[in-house]
């Protein structure tokens, strides 16, 4: 018989020779692989691949045809469950499980190696039926020189592997026994390495995250593992390469699909997937119990942003996932992680201890990116709940760890508006009800409060009020401000816009609950962020009245009293201490701090057509208030008999400033040529408005300045004390 060119041209070259030689040396090397796992089934620790159970012809075929089709959907896919992981760290089945078996890494990890010698065992029969098809006069020619090379059977599992770097360190059951637990080096991670980057190898992956489990056990000396690592160097390494190492090999064999937007749809399924699945979840499990051991702020970094990678592949484990998540909540909202050694220093900014937490805010956003919605909504909750649990209390420490919150919360609800909403409206209508638990509350008695014994509990201390004159509250209502201001200031449609009105209402109903002066502090936080939202979803709130109903009251004390205490810090209390009443310090402070407001206010509308007829009761009141003043009896530091008090020079210089405003106005529109009722031409004459160039918009500008330079005075002021009293 007449062999074709190409085929005698192959025999000549000596190709066929060589692959007639690898084959027989394939064959040798899997009879030794079958002698050790003879030796393993023989001490009872390893389970060969002959005593698996068989399933039929129906499941080879099954099994044939997921091979033949590498990389598509496999049509009859069992859809994978968290519950069915029967060894590793839980599997995803229980999140605080500490008692895993001793044999984790063979009964979790042990199905990947069948995985890797599937995928060549598959390689190898596409291979011989396109030669089959190509050139069949030299698919005979082989028929006639190696059958076995062309009988070759896929169920006939190797458990071995050609690269013999990655077996480098290995050790085979016989030298678990005479040596104990071997010790992991850097030249058997090199191997796995090596295994990794060149092959992308399953089996070298399994070795590595079992090596990974063991660190992540370094501390337990009760912890079965399977290597020792008493070497820093070598624990670092191990911790580095899992983590990135390991989304290389699964994006290569189980890749997901990225979409817009950064969000992502999770690999197809598969029985690999179902497999490395089972996989990454038991690695999850190693990472976690990491993270709440490690304490450097590198590493915990490095961990953070690492393991969001792998994020895609453990969203259908949920109890993998929950576990993740409160996991990345507890470090998102830890105060002060990374910054010992910070503190030291005055010119370094807090940008520095906030790694941890922002990284730990990727991780929390990459879960809520997934395609499933209730992923999202699991996050939205979680975030919230975890945010208001932080705040109870403020502090000049805890206060940068908070606006971190607010700032990253805001950001994870921007993802979705739609579902964003439902979640807004249900917690916004929580403050609602709580403010009108309050109003229906009827304070207690002194005497039943001494009764019940229980004077310092806010239901029966005769104050139903502290219900909502708190912290948390204060937080709630400036995170949706901010949620709202975001979402709504480049979109007149946006679907959160219905929620500005009802969160205005509780907000000012808490403003107008107890018009004291021990809560003025609290009433400016909350009409500092119905400003901010006004400012930014141009929308019109009436806060003038509340803040020159603050100045009113204060400008009619008579006399207050001179002190020597130091100024208040506004932006950490929402209630006045009992040694600040009535005295000068206190009331140059607040009304500081209103003229601030009233000044930002007035730059907010300023770009407004109707601006001189909005300031006219502004002016009116203000111009009241300097008569009283001068009727008080008060006047400021420094100042003498005839010298001008400070809350009269304050609030003269504010009036100047709004009639500089309403005059540049007038003398602008006299120019215009369309009526009031021409919302168009408004609206346009209203955006080419510069507030930066108008007089009011220039003071407010200054006031923001002296108020950042007196702020960074105070925050220098306060570290020097803390030096000073270390010391």
């Amino acid at each position: 018989m007449k062999h074709k060119k190409s085929a005698r041209k192959y025999a000549a070259s000596g190709k066929l020779k060589q692959a007639i030689q690898a084959r027989h040396k394939h064959q040798k090397l899997k009879k030794q692989i079958e002698r050790r796992k003879g030796s393993r089934k023989s001490d009872g620790k390893f389970q060969s691949s002959d005593q698996r159970p068989t399933h039929g012809d129906e499941e080879e075929e099954e099994e044939e045809e997921s091979t033949m089709h590498k990389g598509k959907n496999a049509k009859n896919a069992v859809e994978f469950d968290g519950s069915s992981d029967e060894g590793g760290l839980g599997g995803g089945d229980d999140v605080s499980d500490e008692s895993e078996a001793s044999d984790d890494e063979d009964g979790s990890f042990a199905s990947v190696d069948d995985l890797e010698d599937e995928d060549d065992g598959a390689t190898h029969l596409v291979q011989l039926s396109k030669l089959a098809e190509k050139d069949p006069e030299f698919y005979k020619y082989l028929q006639e020189n190696d059958k076995e090379l062309l009988e070759f059977n896929l169920d006939e599992k190797m458990d071995g592997i050609s690269d013999d770097d990655m077996e480098v360190g290995i050790p085979s059951g016989d030298e678990d026994e005479d040596e104990g637990t071997p010790t992991l080096t850097l030249e058997i991670l090199r191997g796995w390495q090596k295994a990794i980057l060149e092959h992308r190898s399953l089996r070298a992956l399994r070795k590595l995250l079992v090596a990974f489990r063991a660190a992540s056990y370094t501390n337990d000396e009760e912890a079965n593992v399977a290597w020792i690592i008493n070497n820093s160097t070598v624990f670092d390494k191990v911790v580095t390469t899992a983590l990135k190492y390991t989304p290389l090999v699964l994006d290569h064999h189980i890749p997901y699909r990225k979409l817009q937007n950064g969000r992502y749809k999770p690999p197809l399924q598969s029985p690999k997937q179902q497999t490395l699945t089972r996989l990454v979840s038991t690695f999850f499990m190693s990472i976690l119990r990491l993270l709440s051991q490690i304490t450097d702020p590198q590493l915990l970094v490095t961990c953070l942003v690492e393991s969001a990678n792998l994020v895609p592949y453990i969203v259908g484990n949920r109890r993998v996932v929950k576990a993740y998540l409160k996991t990345c909540l507890g470090l998102w909202s830890s105060p002060n992680i990374d910054t010992k050694d910070e503190m030291e220093t005055e010119d370094q900014d807090d940008s520095g201890s906030d790694k941890v937490r922002i990284s730990a805010f990727l991780c929390i956003r990459k879960v809520a990116l997934g395609s499933d919605e209730s992923l999202l909504e699991m996050v939205l909750k979680g975030t919230y709940t975890t945010f208001l649990r932080n705040c109870k209390s403020t502090s000049v420490h805890s206060l940068p760890a908070i606006n971190l919150m607010k700032n990253t919360g805001a950001d994870i609800y921007s993802i979705n508006l739609a579902t964003s909403y439902q979640h807004a409206f249900g917690y916004i209508r929580q403050l609602a009800v709580t403010l009108r638990n309050t109003l229906k509350a009827k304070p207690a008695s002194s005497k039943e409060s001494e009764k019940s014994g229980q004077g310092k509990s806010k239901k029966s201390s005769g104050e139903p009020y502290k219900q909502v004159y708190n912290w948390q509250f204060v937080h709630a209502v400036d995170f949706w401000s901010q949620l709202l201001s975001r979402n709504c200031e480049s979109d007149s449609e946006s679907e959160l816009r219905p929620l500005i009105y009802p969160l205005v209402q509780v907000t000012l109903g808490v403003v107008k609950l107890v018009p004291t002066v021990r809560y003025y502090p609290l009433h400016l936080h909350l009409i500092s962020s119905l400003l901010d939202l006004s400012r930014h979803t141009h929308t019109y709130i009436p806060l003038p009245p509340y803040l020159l109903a603050i100045l009113t009251s204060l400008v009619s004390i008579t006399k207050p009293k001179p002190s020597t205490l130091k100024p208040l810090d506004l932006e950490v209390i929402i209630r006045v201490p009992t040694s600040y009443l009535k005295t000068r310090v206190l009331l140059d402070n607040i009304i500081d701090e209103v003229i601030y407001l009233l000044s930002e206010w007035g730059a907010g509308v300023q770009n407004s057509i109707a601006f001189p007829e909005l300031i006219v009761p502004v002016l009116v009141s203000l111009k009241r208030c300097i008569k009283i003043t001068k009727q008080s009896g008060h006047r400021g530091k420094g100042s003498g008999s005839g010298g001008d008090e400070r809350p009269t020079k304050a609030i003269k210089t504010l009036i100047e400033r709004l009639e500089e405003g309403r005059e540049w106005v007038q003398e602008r529109r006299k120019h215009v040529g369309f009526a009031p009722n021409d919302r168009s031409q408004v609206d346009k004459w209203q955006n080419a408005v510069k507030v930066g160039e108008t007089p009011v918009g220039k003071y407010a500008a200054v006031l923001k300045k002296t108020r950042e330079r007196n702020r960074k005075l105070l925050e220098k002021a306060r570290r020097g004390e803390e030096e000073y009293l270390r010391q």
